[in-house]
């Protein structure tokens, strides 16, 4: 099941993409994934403001410094000015700062859909077109690829209109997370939803998102949806050697799945940890970071939770040695440890500017200050 899968000129063999988290796919865990795959498949910086990125915040720059061994360097962007998106995708192709670049249209996050950003924007087609517009010709030789959701709620579902304008525009693969923005990450994927955006859109590959826990899932998803390639995001929280699993799934070695031990666990927490503080530039400031990963790594294994909060709260790479030392590292790999991870709120109302449901073509209600001044989503 080794399906070749092109982004623009870059082939990504397998098709699996990590898909980009606020907080979370910064610079040192995608090296973690891409070590686990041995380099194989695309791996996509966390979300980029577009404005941001034009006035060259300070944080913005770190987020979207790559490692010298990715390739391609992926960029998401976030943005819902025309102009600015436009700025940001020439100054990203201008200075080659990234070799592609992914329109984020699916974050669901209060933040963002109360402005007429992420999730929230695809239901105003004229103003989809535009950005869209702007970003391909701004790109040069640079491939744009899109990532989105189903739609606002049920009774705004966008993700057919959007599919059909964004091959107008020359954009280059679609991903769909099948989920609305009233869903956030709450109950079932819709699958369904990917199979009938790929009949939609023969022209250009199609990625599916959502419930991808296993390799299986992945495997599983691609013959059930005839979708080009995965996207996988909450799966990996904590799991970074699932990339491993789905290259091996993917080139048929479907046997070969990562089972580790506490100890190979708590290996790679001290790593990641270790490259947060060397990408920080400050060890306790790594460590504090990786605090939110903690749980992740740990789920399903035994330890208590005295234990656990005392390694959520660790600040040096000492102390969370110390602390994972203590603990009965010859565990094996618990049963249930897979299946979901991170958010899974659903059913929310979604936050929208005054009037946005009105008129699905009239772009009027995007204000400046739409365009968040940091990033990270």
């Amino acid at each position: 099941m080794n399906h070749p899968l092109s982004i623009g000129p870059h082939a990504v063999t397998p098709p699996v993409v990590l898909a980009p988290m606020a907080g979370i796919t910064n610079a040192p865990f995608r090296t973690l994934c891409r070590e686990f795959s041995g380099g194989k498949g695309l791996f996509v910086s966390e979300m980029i403001t577009t404005r941001a990125l034009v006035e060259r915040n300070d944080k913005t720059m770190q987020l979207i410094r790559f490692d010298a061994s990715e390739t391609p360097r992926s960029i998401q962007l976030y943005g819902v000015d025309p102009a600015t998106v436009g700025k940001a995708v020439r100054m990203i192709a201008e200075e080659g700062l990234a070799d592609h670049i992914d329109l984020n249209f699916g974050c669901p996050v209060p933040k963002v859909t109360r402005k007429g950003g992420g999730s929230a924007l695809p239901f105003k087609r004229n103003l989809l077109r535009a950005i869209l517009r702007e970003a391909v010709s701004g790109a040069g030789d640079l491939p744009v690829t899109m990532k989105m959701r189903k739609g606002i709620d049920d009774d705004h579902i966008t993700y057919l209109d959007a599919g059909r304008i964004a091959v107008e525009e020359g954009v280059t693969a679609i991903a769909l997370h099948g989920r609305t923005a009233a869903q956030h990450y709450g109950g079932t994927a819709d699958w369904e939803a990917i199979a009938r955006l790929k009949e939609h859109v023969p022209e250009i590959p199609v990625l599916g998102n959502g419930d991808i826990w296993s390799a299986e899932d992945a495997l599983r998803m691609v013959r059930e949806t005839g979708c080009d390639g995965v996207v996988v995001g909450r799966g990996c929280l904590g799991r970074p050697w699932l990339f491993a699993d789905l290259v091996a799934a993917f080139e048929g070695r479907t046997s070969e799945v990562a089972r580790p031990v506490l100890r190979e666990v708590a290996e790679v927490m001290v790593r990641h940890a270790r490259l947060l503080g060397e990408w920080l530039g400050d060890e306790s400031k790594g460590v504090v970071d990786f605090r939110k990963h903690v749980a992740w790594y740990l789920k399903g294994f035994a330890v208590g939770s005295e234990m656990r909060k005392r390694l959520a709260v660790t600040s040096s790479l000492a102390e969370l040695r110390a602390g994972l030392d203590e603990l009965d590292l010859d565990q094996t790999w618990p049963v249930g440890a897979d299946g979901p991870r991170g958010r899974t709120s659903g059913n929310n109302r979604v936050v929208l500017p005054d009037g946005w449901l009105k008129d699905p073509y009239d772009c009027a209600g995007v204000s400046e200050d739409a365009e968040l001044d940091t990033s990270g989503g």
